[in-house]
Parts: structure tokens; C-alpha cells; sequence
């Protein structure tokens, strides 16, 4: 029987697979056995569903009943769970120099499909020296078949681990991934900025990868010149480094702004989310009342952006009115007061609260800078 016509409830949260030893955890979610032991041996103590804490000890009680219903629907053995390549031979034959081609390009495929949902692997690949070998093929002159973006896929995936982000950035990560972005082919450009925001949710690495040559001046390059994918996680990256304050200075120092408001102005929401914090610096606010397009921008923004997109429109507002008169009595004889007061009955806390901030500015109090 084609496991496609199979129950969802037969199938096993974690692995997506049918269960063949299927176990209730004391949340009351119920779990292949081999597939929750591994996540407990990695060291969770939460339920993968839930995320709430679990029982200590740690009970995992057969689900009989669910058990018999698979047994009794297939009305045949139970199939054994289809066998995966062995993690270990795949990351010596990455690891190999001797390997061909080919064999690399298929150890990266399964590593990447293995390593995105089992911490375990992630962790087998940090401690046996693989990253290196990863670097290697990110940084390779031969990418036939996808060989640079596989890779970076898979150092996307060792960085869903807190533990693993900084390490990686010592291993040097940074600049194999920089050099992607500014020169990778296919869909690399993303994925190299993918990653530069995943390493750099730990606070050490903002500064590590800000100071970095060309890693900022790259994510700016690709905002200019980038396609749709492109420009949004070039934006998403630049917001995640722009939350340490000096990352923001060399951003404007790279001429980001009016770059920043040409995407905004084409409908990119994460370039106002930038603007936003780039605005909260004085090299930022300098820059931006340059432009007298942005007031036209961001209005547009409160009128018809999501929620997040109005507060950030709000936050930049407030901070170039409280810096510049000019920008003040511009903002008013454009009838941002009007959409403020409007914005005061909005469903979101933080608008309400950004709009408030806003009118207070109009009025003539400034803000804290």
C-alpha cells in the first residue's frame, strides 16, 4: 500500500513517516519511538509539538491502540521504516578529497535533508571537522550542479543551533559566505544572505560579521541588484545587523539609504523595517531628509502596509520629524496627524502605541535622540 494513502494521524510528527513503535509522551502527543528518542537524546526536555516542559523522568508509553490500527489497516506485516543513508559514510566521502563529484553533490543533498530536522547530525557534522570540507565546496570553481548552494544550504542548517553560530563564524564562515554573495550563482545569493541573518541572532556575531570586508557593502549590492528573493533576504540581513547600533553607521556610510528607499517605494516592507533602525542614528537622519521622495514613501506605507510595516513607518517618521522642523511641518501639511489619530483604534499595541509617539512629535514635544 503507497504510504501516501495512509491516515495523517499514523504518521509520526517529527519523521512524517508511519510509525512502527508509536509512544505517548506526557504531553499526550504521540510519537514513532526512535524518532522522539532522538530528540530527548539531544537534549530537549520539551514536547516537539507543545514546546511546553515534559515529565522528569522522561515516560514514553506504547500507543497499543494507534499500533493495532496501522497493523490492522495495512492487513499485512507492518513495513520496516525505510532505511537512510548512514550519516557517518556520508560525511567521510564529504570529507574525502579522493570523492568525486558526483558523490559529493549527493552527500550534501542527504546531509542537507538529514541535518534540517535531527540535531544529532547537526551536531556529528560540527564535531567530526566536516565544516571545513562545506567551506570548501561553497568556495569551489567547479559548481556543476549546484554544488556552492547545496553547501550553503547545509551551513544554513548547522546554524539553526545556537551553539553552532558563533563556532561557525570562528571557523570562518563569513567570508566563504561574503564571497557567495557578492559572486554565486543560481540561487546561492539567497541562501549566502539566509545565512549571514541566521549567524547573526547571536549578538557577538553582529559585530563580527558588521566589521567583516565587503559583508554589509555585499548585502547592499544585492539590494540594488538582486531579484525579488534576493532583495528581501539582503533586507532581512541588513535588519538583523542593524540591531547593533554601530552596524547601522556603516550601513549609511555604504550609501544604503537611498537604495533602501527606492526598494520601499517598489512595495519592499523590510526595507521601512530598516529604515526604521537606520533612523535612530544621526548619520541615518542626515541621510534620509536629503530625499524628499520618503515622506511620500512611508505615508504610503501607513496608509496600506501590514501592521509591522505602519509601526516601523510610524518609528521613522517620529525620529526625522523630532531631528528636522522641516520634515515636521512637511509630515503635518501632509496629513500624517490625520492618519495618526486614525491609527490610535488600530487592533496592534505597538501601532497604537507608535502613532501616539507620532502625534506627541507633531505636536511640537521631541523625542529622546
Amino acid at each position: 500500500m503507497a504510504a501516501s494513502t495512509f491516515p495523517d494521524d499514523f504518521r509520526c510528527p517529527i519523521s512524517l513517516e508511519i510509525m512502527s513503535d508509536p509512544v505517548i509522551l506526557s504531553s499526550g502527543h504521540t510519537f514513532d519511538r526512535s524518532s522522539i528518542q532522538r530528540w530527548l537524546d539531544s537534549g530537549h526536555r520539551t514536547c516537539p509539538i507543545t514546546k511546553l516542559p515534559i515529565s522528569d523522568p522522561v515516560s514514553l508509553i506504547p500507543n497499543h491502540a494507534l499500533r493495532s490500527l496501522i497493523s490492522n489497516y495495512t492487513l499485512v506485516s507492518f513495513p520496516k521504516p525505510p532505511s537512510h543513508p548512514d550519516p557517518q559514510s556520508l560525511i567521510q566521502t564529504l570529507i574525502a578529497s579522493s570523492s568525486p563529484l558526483d558523490s559529493k553533490l549527493n552527500s550534501l543533498d542527504q546531509l542537507g535533508k538529514l541535518s534540517k530536522r535531527d540535531s544529532s547530525i547537526r551536531r556529528k557534522l560540527t564535531e567530526s571537522g566536516a565544516v571545513s570540507a562545506v567551506l570548501n565546496c561553497v568556495n569551489s570553481d567547479d559548481d556543476s550542479g549546484g554544488l556552492q548552494e547545496k553547501a550553503l544550504h547545509l551551513l544554513l542548517n548547522l546554524s539553526l543551533d545556537d551553539d553552532n553560530k558563533v563556532g561557525l563564524v570562528a571557523e570562518g564562515v563569513v567570508g566563504k559566505v561574503v564571497s557567495a554573495l557578492r559572486r554565486g550563482s543560481g540561487d546561492s545569493r539567497a541562501v549566502a544572505a539566509t545565512v549571514l541573518t541566521s549567524l547573526a541572532v547571536v549578538e557577538v556575531n553582529k559585530a563580527t560579521i558588521g566589521a567583516y570586508p565587503d559583508a554589509i557593502l555585499g548585502l547592499i549590492s544585492l539590494l540594488w541588484g538582486g531579484n525579488g528573493r534576493e532583495r528581501k533576504e539582503a533586507a532581512t540581513a541588513l535588519y538583523t545587523l542593524c540591531s547593533f547600533p554601530d552596524n547601522r553607521v556603516r550601513v549609511v556610510e555604504n550609501r544604503a539609504v537611498p537604495i533602501l528607499i527606492q526598494n520601499a517605494n517598489s512595495g519592499l516592507e523590510r526595507a521601512v523595517e530598516v529604515l526604521g533602525l537606520l533612523a535612530k542614528c544621526k548619520e541615518g537622519r542626515q541621510e534620509m531628509i536629503k530625499f524628499g521622495g520618503l515622506l511620500d514613501v512611508l505615508i504610503k506605507f501607513l496608509r496600506n502596509g501590514s501592521s509591522r510595516a505602519v509601526q516601523y513607518a510610524l518609528l521613522t517618521i517620529s525620529l526625522l520629524c523630532s531631528y528636522s522642523e522641516r520634515m515636521r511641518i512637511l509630515a503635518v501639511r501632509e496629513g500624517v496627524f490625520e492618519i495618526c489619530v486614525g491609527l490610535l483604534e488600530d487592533d496592534n499595541e505597538k501601532v497604537r502605541r507608535n502613532a501616539n509617539s507620532l502625534i506627541q512629535v507633531l505636536q511640537g514635544k521631541r523625542l529622546n535622540l
